[in-house]
């Protein structure tokens, strides 16, 4: 299992008496160290420190500076260029580009030592795997027929590579894991973490979750087919910083903690727990990492297909059946046509239901119907279903804060991808979306307080017993980033005072 902090360091500086955490990753550069420093200190970005340990000692700024604690703070001194005459500023220049040199072979170094790592472990598992070169062979033979079949099809493509749809081996499409009793566990509560697993092993996870369900078994859905289709989802998800793989699986466990918390297996059908299952699975196939309204005001060939009409969203359902259509990877080829229809129809709507333009119409027709539910009424159950697909699509706050939060960086950066994009063609950009304007507390407040609570209070109602496990975790986050803003208010407003005193003196 892989893991995301050792690509971080910590540092701890004394701030005008105040202990100030500054956490930065490892392949940061000095000038970004440097610049965020400042920041901490309230101190223009191009402002020139010295960085002394508690002897008084100078430190260089770069990412392999010796880690420090609480009780020994480094202590930031900044330095008026008129401070430093043309020899000291010479020095300062050189000591930055050695930093730098240093910190690039620092990176190549750490770089060559993680590829043999994962060489290494491949090894081992290809290894223990034991693959003969006969079944080798026979996959290879397998796939060139599945490609030839796929060639012939009269059915267009939607996707950029004909070959992503296309299954990657036979038996066994990944390694096999043997998951533990505690790992069990956690994947029914919504506190797992997704951040500790590798893909395969996230693989094994859902088709665990398929089995324990009693899917497997009550549709008769062939585990092979099953290995097959997870490992096509897999291949057919895109490296976004945030809609990949990744969330995918996170998605789909919140629903699966979600079938569990609730025993939902005690209030609605099988067919309704798949189809719950397969659209979470699905839900965000080949996204390309830029929202609807970029593809509507880019006119692009999505926008262009669907009429501007949730363009993404039908995309997603577009591509998981054209995977559903290849009989390697059709989990429900047991089924009678008219089950199918209802899987189709069933995943399409959950799908369509996660376009947040809907989310004021779903949600206020789910909240005319929770006080008077009724789990015999088709309609009723639908509205359920959307509703459960949305929670679960947008669940990372309800996870541990370090859980939750690097999903919010990866946004972010996702969210910052796209305006770029959208300045330079000249197209709107969403005022959350700039990275001139949007800063992490003011991105989540608005979003946990007039979105995700009010829907998982509604939830709620039909399940008091989400409350503990789901809303108060809302709610502390809520709480949590509003500190975060008024820590943020009360630094913009004495950074602002300060330059103000400057603007004075500078009169005087």
């Amino acid at each position: 299992m892989g893991s995301a902090s050792s690509s971080y360091r910590v540092i701890y500086l004394d701030v005008d008496g105040r202990i100030q955490k500054v956490v930065f990753s490892r392949l940061c550069t000095p000038c970004d160290i440097k610049e965020l420093f400042c920041t901490a200190l309230g101190v223009p970005r191009n402002t020139l420190l010295s960085l002394l340990d508690s002897s008084g000692a100078m430190v260089s700024i770069d990412p392999t500076m010796p880690q420090n604690t609480e009780r020994s703070p480094y202590r930031l001194v900044p330095m008026a260029r008129g401070q430093l005459d043309d020899k000291e500023e010479l020095f300062q220049n050189v000591l930055t580009q050695v930093a730098e040199q240093f910190s690039r072979a620092f990176k190549i170094s750490e770089l060559k030592s993680e590829v043999t790592n994962r060489i290494a472990m491949l090894e081992k598992r290809v290894e223990l795997e034991g693959i003969k070169v006969v079944e080798i062979e026979k996959c290879c033979n397998d796939i060139k027929k599945l490609r030839e079949e796929v060639a012939f099809r009269k059915n267009s493509n939607f996707l950029e590579d004909n070959k992503k749809l296309t299954p990657r081996r036979d038996v066994p499409s990944y390694p096999k894991y043997h998951l533990s009793e505690e790992t069990i566990e956690a994947l029914r509560l919504p506190t797992f973490d997704a951040w500790q697993w590798e893909p395969n092993e996230m693989l094994s996870c859902l088709e665990h979750m398929y089995h324990n369900l009693g899917l497997v078994k009550d549709f008769s859905i062939s585990p092979i087919t099953l290995k097959r289709w997870l490992m096509c989802i897999h291949h057919n998800y895109r490296n976004n910083p945030f809609h990949n793989f990744r969330h995918c699986f996170c998605v789909t466990q919140m629903m699966y903690s979600m079938i569990c918390l609730c025993r939902l297996q005690e209030k609605l059908s099988q067919l309704d727990i798949l189809i719950l299952m397969t659209a979470a699975v699905c839900h965000d196939l080949d996204h390309p990492g830029f929202n609807n309204t970029y593809q509507i005001n880019a006119r692009t060939d999505l926008a262009v297909r669907y009429n501007d009409i949730s363009p993404l969203e039908n995309h997603h359902c577009a591509v998981a059946f054209q995977i559903f259509s290849q009989p390697e990877c059709n989990i429900f080829s047991n089924f009678d046509q008219e089950a199918f229809k209802q899987i189709r129809q069933g995943t399409i709507t959950l799908i369509l239901a996660t376009d947040m333009a809907r989310h004021s119409e779903i949600l206020d027709s789910f909240k005319q119907k929770v006080n008077n539910f009724d789990y015999t009424d088709e309609e009723h159950v639908t509205c359920l279903k959307m509703v459960l697909i949305k929670c679960c699509d947008i669940s990372n706050e309800v996870r541990p804060m370090e859980v939750a939060e690097p999903w919010v960086d990866c946004l972010l950066e996702e969210y910052f991808m796209q305006s770029d994009r959208e300045k330079a063609e000249g197209l709107p950009v969403a005022p959350f979306m700039d990275r001139e304007k949007v800063t992490k507390p003011t991105a989540q407040i608005g979003f946990i307080k007039f979105v995700l609570i009010p829907m998982f209070e509604s939830v709620m109602k039909l399940f008091p017993q989400i409350e503990e496990a789901m809303v108060q975790p809302l709610r502390q986050s809520r709480e949590r980033y509003e500190e975060l803003k008024q820590i943020d208010d009360a630094m913009n407003e004495m950074q602002k005072k300060k330059s103000e005193t400057l603007t004075m003196s500078g009169k005087k």
